[in-house]
Formats: structure tokens, C-alpha cells, sequence
């Protein structure tokens, strides 16, 4: 009878832990649900992706384009995020500041789209036309010179100029080092030359003679002085002697030869 009484209690238990699990797995859809449906009041697709931010190139800046001018540009066709302009040169703002000009240009450019499709869809669109839509307007004669790059993220450019600052500051310190090692080696010079004329001021006053060295050069000699000292030397003037008397020789055997076989041919 009591396993009866606890077979009936388990069957009515069951739908109630069932309704139970059904009302909790609802209230976690419910989120989701509230979510996909934020944008224009219609559920996301399975097939729709999240937006990667993609980054375009700028090859050519025009002088007094500015970031600011950048932004206005390009956010007509999408939403633009980050925006990073390559200054000039150091030497180059420096030839400016001496003529007169205190303004600083951008050489290079990257433009980073919160979606990619749309990077990649202003970087097909905008090269090589205009900046600008009217005559009148600022920039119209230069030309977008943009491109799209694939895989391309903002941490590796990040990286690049991180690179580069290293490389510049490790160019400065070899400079700097260099610098020193030339200050300290022309002071060192100074005070050994100081210290030597005191010593012959005090040789002076002693009536003592320093000995002033000397530095004795000799220059390398031409090919001409050294056929002469060839010709000079008596073992060479044998050598080109028993040469000449070889040649003379052999002149005198290719004469006979020849003697002889042309009075062979007459016979």
C-alpha cells in the first residue's frame, strides 16, 4: 500500500517540476529574443553576421587636409571609427620652420570603418576621384588615392609605429653616443696639447732643447719609378738580357728553317 501512495505522489509531482523547467527555460529566451529584435523591431537571421571593423589607406594627403576634414569626408558613406595621419618628416618640418612656415602636413593616412563591407565598398567607390563633389570647394583638384586593406587590424598598426618609435630612438641614442665619443675625444686632445706646451715652456725656461718630432712620410711610388729601379737592378738587366739573346736566337732558327725548306720546294 505504501509503494502505491508513493507512485501516485511521484505522478503528480512530474507536471508540476515539468511546467516548472518550461517557465525557466522561457524566461531565458525572452532576452534573445528581446535583443534580435532591437533593431527596427524585426528578428535577426541565423545568416546575419556581426560587423568587423575594417581599415583603409591613404597614399596621398593634400597640405592642410586635416582629420577633422577627413571625418566630414568619409562619414557620409558609413560610420567612422578610429583615424591615424602620418606627420611629415622631422628634417622636413625643420627646412619649413627655416623658411618661415610653421605648418605641419600629413603624408599618410588609415581610416578605420565599423563594418568592412562598407571599407571595402568607399575604397572601390572613391579611388582615383575627387575629394571634393564641387569645383568651388576645398581639395577638389586632388585626387583619392585609397585602398582597402584585407585582414589588416588596428593593432598592427599600433605595432608599426611602436616599431618605428624604437628605431628612432635607438638612432638617437647611437647619434648621441656618437657625439660624445667625438667631444671627449677633441677635449682629450686639448689637454694633451696644453700639457706638452707646458713642458717645452718649462724646457725653454731651463735652457734645455726638446726634441721636436718629426713625421716622415714616404708616397707610394709610380709604375714608371718602378721600371726604372727594375731596369737598375743587375739581376733583372741579366734576366731581360738572356731574354733578348732567347729571342734572337729563335729568330735565327726560324730563318734558317725556312731557308731550307724553300730551296727543298725550288729543287
Amino acid at each position: 500500500m505504501k509503494s502505491e501512495e508513493e507512485e501516485e505522489k511521484q505522478r503528480e509531482t512530474r507536471p508540476e517540476e515539468e511546467e516548472e523547467e518550461e517557465e525557466e527555460a522561457a524566461t531565458q529566451r525572452a532576452p534573445d529574443d528581446e535583443e534580435e529584435e532591437e533593431d527596427g523591431g524585426e528578428p535577426k537571421k541565423k545568416g546575419d553576421r556581426k560587423c568587423v571593423p575594417g581599415i583603409v589607406y591613404l597614399g596621398h594627403i593634400p597640405p592642410r587636409f586635416r582629420p577633422k576634414h577627413l571625418r566630414n569626408l568619409l562619414s557620409v558613406y558609413g560610420e567612422v571609427g578610429r583615424i591615424f595621419l602620418q606627420p611629415e618628416d622631422r628634417h622636413v618640418r625643420k627646412r619649413k620652420k627655416k623658411s618661415g612656415t610653421r605648418r605641419c602636413d600629413f603624408t599618410e593616412g588609415w581610416v578605420e570603418f565599423r563594418d568592412k563591407r562598407v571599407a571595402k565598398r568607399v575604397a572601390l567607390s572613391l579611388h582615383n576621384t575627387p575629394m571634393a563633389t564641387k569645383k568651388r570647394q576645398r581639395f577638389f583638384s586632388d585626387l583619392w588615392n585609397i585602398k582597402y586593406l584585407h585582414r589588416f587590424q588596428w593593432t598592427h598598426l599600433s605595432e608599426r609605429l611602436a616599431y618605428e618609435q624604437m628605431v628612432l630612438q635607438q638612432r638617437l641614442r647611437t647619434e648621441v653616443s656618437q657625439a660624445k665619443r667625438e667631444t671627449n675625444f677633441y677635449l682629450n686632445n686639448v689637454e694633451k696639447s696644453a700639457r706638452l706646451d707646458q713642458l717645452r715652456k718649462k724646457r725653454q725656461r731651463d735652457g734645455q732643447q726638446g726634441e721636436d718630432k718629426t713625421w716622415d712620410f714616404t708616397q707610394r711610388q709610380t709604375e714608371e719609378e718602378i721600371q726604372k729601379k727594375k731596369k737598375k737592378d743587375p739581376v733583372t738587366q741579366k734576366r731581360l738580357d738572356k731574354a733578348h739573346l732567347l729571342q734572337l736566337e729563335s729568330q735565327s732558327n726560324v730563318s734558317l728553317l725556312a731557308k731550307i725548306f724553300n730551296s727543298n720546294q725550288s729543287e
